[in-house]
């Protein structure tokens, strides 16, 4: 890749709205929690834990990355988590972040629901407060368990929903239609929140027909196998429907088995609204610099392309209009001087 095209990434103002703050859980601070919390893992180095982050698709990642959640105990914990996955999306200049957090994960552990969201809220503040970078937190749903448990998280949230932006599902895709969710989503929206849901990312086009007419999302998280349904296609594009697409996520899974061929470019090139994000980053090898930079390479997309995206991240992010145009200002002024 061109040195130019790596500056001018380097630089670029960007809005990170996919992310799981659990997967942005590095191997050493894994093994820091460890030993703060008398943890035993199965790991004797933060060498063997860097080895099993070697995974064939989505479930054998979803195996690791539960048994990483098992360090995180305190709401000092989510607060470290936080403020260090921050800082380190402050150095490759991201302006603005969406991220999920997964309580289900950690109640069913035993983890006060209100030890993890107000550590994580705390992060964010002390995040604004010294990088300056805007932010929202979404909770989201693991779709593995049922709709029922859904619902008791969605109430264990009730004295935080003026501090969440809105509700996602996430966790293994296959054999769990959005559909399952439709109740809890529709309470969600009664709620005031707003919606998410990752779909076609393993699971089928129709599992995104189900997140944009059974669940009525307001952002899709994935999409990649929307490409194969030309209607679909079409429903996205009419609709600007914004995608959160995650490149070194979908490599490591084994969605794409080669960057060459991921779908980003041909999304683009059909009119959808595509933007850019890095999913779990310590899992699957890449920040939010590194996943523009993966595609760029090897689909060879231009400095028009890459602020295109970056604009479709500040347009797709549900930030209020001052900030909105704040972020809008940033990228212009940018690309004015690129």
């Amino acid at each position: 890749m061109a040195k130019s095209i790596e500056s001018f990434i380097a630089g670029l103002p960007k809005t990170e709205l996919h992310l799981h703050i659990e997967g942005s859980l590095e191997p050493e601070q894994m093994m820091m929690f460890a030993r703060r919390n008398g943890v035993n893992l199965p790991y004797a180095s933060v060498e063997e834990i860097k080895a099993a982050y070697s995974f064939k698709d989505l479930q054998e990642f979803l195996d690791i990355y539960y048994q990483g959640m098992s360090v995180l105990q305190t709401r000092q914990d989510f607060y470290d988590l936080t403020v260090a996955y921050l800082k380190r999306v402050h150095a490759d200049n991201v302006r603005h972040v969406e991220i999920f957090f997964d309580p289900q994960g950690h109640t069913e552990r035993g983890v006060p629901f209100e030890d993890v969201i107000e550590g994580i809220l705390d992060g964010l503040a002390f995040g604004e407060a010294e990088w300056g970078i805007s932010s929202h937190l979404i909770l989201s749903f693991l779709r593995h368990l049922s709709e029922d448990a859904a619902f008791e998280t969605l109430a264990q949230a009730e004295p935080y929903l003026d501090r969440i932006l809105g509700v996602g599902l996430d966790s293994s895709e296959l054999g769990h239609p959005p559909s399952k969710f439709a109740r809890v989503f529709a309470a969600a929206r009664d709620k005031g929140l707003k919606l998410f849901a990752h779909a076609g990312e393993e699971g089928p086009p129709e599992y995104v027909w189900e997140a944009l007419d059974l669940l009525n999302i307001d952002r899709m998280d994935h999409g990649n196998r929307s490409m194969e349904d030309p209607d679909l296609i079409k429903r996205l594009a009419t609709d600007q429907m914004a995608l959160t697409v995650c490149p070194l996520s979908n490599l490591k899974l084994c969605v794409v088995d080669d960057m060459q061929n991921h779908p980003l470019k041909r999304m683009m090139d059909a009119g959808l609204k595509v933007t850019v994000n890095s999913d779990d980053p310590s899992y699957f090898g890449g920040y939010m610099n590194d996943n523009y930079g993966a595609v760029t390479e090897a689909l060879s997309l231009s400095k028009d392309d890459l602020a295109v995206i970056a604009r479709n991240g500040i347009e797709a992010s549900f930030v209020n209009e001052d900030r909105r145009a704040e972020l809008l200002d940033e990228l212009d002024a940018y690309l004015a001087m690129a």
